[in-house]
């Protein structure tokens, strides 16, 4: 156990101590991303480039030998997805690169799918492997400006899919390109946090690198010591499921005892869980089109788990994955999401609102809630109240689902009793007769809504009985739809 800490020590200061700023920092000027490209002589490329042909079979492109793309296969009148892996610590090609390209091509029949294979750079301490991704940048540049040239393939028909460092990688490729047409779009997979974060736009992955740039964050955390994936805004369009943190069912809690029970490889498999479960997210959204996964536009995740984002209008949320919506915009948009621990991992967004009004003494309730639509129904969900109600206030909250409820119809609102104040009266009951008269702690409910995000519908629910809103703890109260008032959401909002 003390010599697997030991070795987990030694890769964090390793990483905190060797950080080449020196190297990473410098700008380059436009003059030197264009010249490489105009270079006529004979291009030597560090990668291997492999075209996939289907199954377990590639084809290896050597844009030198340009029959090599004619025996291949490769067909210039369809789109090109290039795949860029990350860095290697074993140095063996990952399985996840195989799943994602035949997800492709299940998904997509007509397209190119070629996979960069840079394992012999990537194979290094993470540091020098740092100092390799311009050159990789280059080699797809290069491997870019051949097809333009040779075939007159425009490079907006491309797409960039990086993982980690490859993420970084192929905004380098966008920019070393540079000319008047710009790569389709690149797509950052968990871009590679280490030596990365907080640098200038020119040293990491941006919004310039192509038309349209699009990242899924996926490992943000820094318990560790360092982010394995970067934090930082690196696209148009930024995804943060679960916040960006660490995923549901990757365990983190038992890192140690991984470590313990199966060396540095229980480290590394912690640790990939959440960092690739950006490439499971991109898969999911090719395997599972009709379950895709809604985002939404929110300031940061502690605001969207208050439920305060839910909101469509103006681009404001977008659809995680291959199938966005690829809409331009001159700043930054970071959209926030739940998901599941496998896959489909598709949730579904509620927002809730709970209006108390007139609460003279303040109340801490435990309170749990059902919803019953016209396809499903919820089960029971615990209200997360963080502070005690009084006076006239509004709550606000989310709750995710992994099914979907259709139209909501009916609510049912349950106020459950405090251990204490059961035993309490319970005891009152037994001694004194007049324990009957005794008033139990009670709330008066001033309005509930519930929106859905996936749909932008917004119900509001009245109360079955004709006694009010007002509401007891033990007790159990049902609502129902209010009628004409589930409207798709046009002009006002609640975000």
């Amino acid at each position: 156990m003390l010599t697997a800490i030991k070795i987990l020590s030694f890769l964090v200061l390793f990483l905190e101590q060797h950080h080449p700023e020196h190297e990473l920092r410098r700008k380059h000027s436009g003059t030197e991303e264009r010249t490489i490209l105009k270079v006529k002589e004979p291009y030597f490329s560090n990668s291997v480039f492999r075209l996939f042909l289907g199954g377990e079979d590639t084809c290896t492109l050597d844009p030198l030998q340009l029959h090599t793309l004619t025996s291949c296969g490769f067909n210039s009148s369809n789109p090109l997805i290039i795949i860029t892996h990350g860095w290697s610590m074993d140095g063996v090609m990952e399985s996840w690169i195989l799943r994602l390209a035949k997800a492709l091509k299940s998904s997509q029949l007509d397209i190119n799918v070629v996979i960069t294979d840079w394992l012999s750079l990537a194979h290094q301490h993470y540091p020098r492997a740092v100092k390799s991704t311009r050159t990789v940048g280059k080699d797809i540049a290069h491997l870019l400006q051949t097809l333009q040239e040779e075939y007159r393939f425009p490079v907006r028909k491309a797409h960039l899919i990086g993982y980690s460092l490859g993420a970084h990688i192929s905004g380098f490729a966008g920019s070393y390109l540079g000319g008047s047409e710009k790569i389709g779009r690149i797509t950052g997979l968990d871009p590679a946090g280490p030596l990365f974060e907080g640098i200038s736009a020119t040293d990491r992955l941006s919004p310039d690198d192509a038309e349209f740039v699009d990242a899924i964050h996926t490992f943000t955390r820094e318990r560790l010591g360092f982010s394995v994936g970067i934090k930082q805004a690196v696209a148009h369009y930024d995804f943060y499921p679960n916040g960006g943190d660490f995923q549901p069912g990757c365990d983190l809690q038992n890192l140690y005892d991984h470590i313990s029970e199966h060396g540095l490889h229980g480290f590394k498999q912690t640790v990939k869980c959440a960092h690739e479960r950006s490439v499971h997210l991109f898969i999911d959204s090719l395997l599972n089109k009709d379950k895709q996964s809604m985002a939404y536009r929110c300031s940061d995740n502690s605001a969207f788990v208050k439920g305060i984002c839910l909101d469509c209008r103006k681009n404001r949320c977008n659809t995680l994955g291959y199938d966005i919506k690829k809409v331009r915009t001159g700043r930054n948009k970071k959209l926030y999401l739940q998901t599941g621990s496998r896959m489909p991992f598709k949730l579904f967004h509620y927002q809730f609102r709970i209006q108390f009004v007139n609460q003279m003494e303040m109340v801490e309730p435990f309170i749990t809630i059902s919803l019953t639509g016209t396809k499903e129904e919820s089960g029971d969900l615990t209200i997360p109240f963080k502070e005690k109600i009084s006076g006239n206030s509004t709550f606000t909250f989310l709750i995710t689902l992994d099914k979907d409820l259709g139209e909501l119809m009916l609510l049912k609102f349950y106020w459950e009793s405090s251990a204490v104040w059961r035993n309490m009266w319970s005891q009152l009951q037994t001694i004194f007769t007049w324990s009957n008269q005794v008033e139990k702690p009670q709330l008066t409910l001033g309005k509930i809504c519930v929106k859905a995000g996936e749909t932008q519908q917004r119900t509001s629910f009245c109360a079955m009985e004709t006694d009010g809103l007002r509401i007891e703890e033990g007790q159990e109260k049902m609502f129902v739809r209010c009628k004409k008032n589930t409207t798709k959401q046009h002009r006002r909002s609640y975000n």
